[in-house]
């Protein structure tokens, strides 16, 4: 298929790249630093377009990733924007950790332009990313679903319908909120390990096949133990992403007591010079 990808920064890269190499597609570029999008097409060979709208241009499906919901707007909007250049019947797939406010902004606009929309936030981190097995929850309409699973396929393992336009961005709120639980809770046991002078490598051995194991035990523990924090999710992301959840909780009515505690340990993360730092920080934090 001709298709687009708007956003190459740690993960629309890699996921741009695997639409070329695994998916086979034709593939058109943008990102707003153009010397990324020229890096990206020297190294896969597609197209570096100079703005969201030649990108978009004549492709079947156009995917965006960028970083919140003001860069989803500056990208998609105006007259450079991809919204310009969406042909009629074209497929739009924001893969944006965003609002679902935004997922139901954009899909009405892209209807209003004749076009479709589906929002499908993805997980997995950079390392599900580079190695194309992200999980992918999206929202929108069944047979729009279907148009785009086949080229979703390219660099994910698990592609799941949720809903209709917004599902996709709820769901990954949840998925957010059981990280931050789980991370916080990890990160208390280690600590409490440590102080009671248990081997950590060995006990996780142990709990991590019963009911406390968890992907976060599993590949984050030895990094914790050692106090190294530069892998995976960043915290500043992880508080946007949070503060998502925070702000549609106050729309629905759901109380995330835990979420919010979690959320101000982590600006003490930032504070402390950590907004770079990985999720698992929060070690750091109890640490102290």
């Amino acid at each position: 298929m001709k298709v687009a990808f708007i956003g190459l920064g740690t993960m629309g890269f890699p996921m741009a790249g695997h639409l070329v190499r695994k998916g086979q597609h034709e593939v058109a570029v943008y990102n707003r630093t153009q010397s990324r999008a020229d890096l990206w097409a020297a190294e896969f060979g597609g197209r570096a377009a100079p703005t969201p709208r030649t990108a978009a241009d004549g492709a079947e499906i156009v995917f965006m990733c960028v970083g919140n919901d003001d860069d989803v707007r500056s990208v998609f909007y105006g007259d450079d924007g991809v919204l310009a250049g969406l042909a009629h019947g074209a497929l739009l797939v924001d893969h944006t950790t965003a609002s679902a406010e935004l997922a139901r902004e954009l899909g009405l606009a892209a209807s209003k332009a004749g076009a479709r929309f589906l929002d499908a936030p993805v997980s997995g981190g950079q390392a599900g990313a580079e190695n194309g097995v992200l999980t992918v929850m999206v929202g929108g309409d069944p047979a729009d679903f279907e148009t785009a699973r086949p080229v979703l396929d390219s660099y994910s393992r698990m592609v799941g319908l949720m809903g209709p336009v917004g599902a996709g961005q709820l769901t990954k709120m949840m998925n957010q909120i059981c990280i931050a639980g789980l991370v916080e809770g990890l990160s208390e046991a280690i600590h409490f390990g440590q102080k009671a002078g248990l081997d950590i490598s060995k006990v996780v051995e142990v709990i991590s096949k019963g009911a406390a194991g968890s992907w976060q035990m599993e590949n984050r523990h030895k990094t914790m133990e050692a106090g190294r924090y530069d892998f995976g999710f960043a915290v500043e992301w992880m508080r946007k992403d949070l503060g998502i959840c925070l702000a549609e909780a106050r729309r629905n009515g759901a109380s995330l007591p835990v979420t919010a505690l979690v959320d101000q340990f982590y600006a003490e993360i930032e504070a402390m010079g950590g907004k770079r730092w990985d999720t698992s920080s929060l070690l750091a934090r109890l640490d102290r």
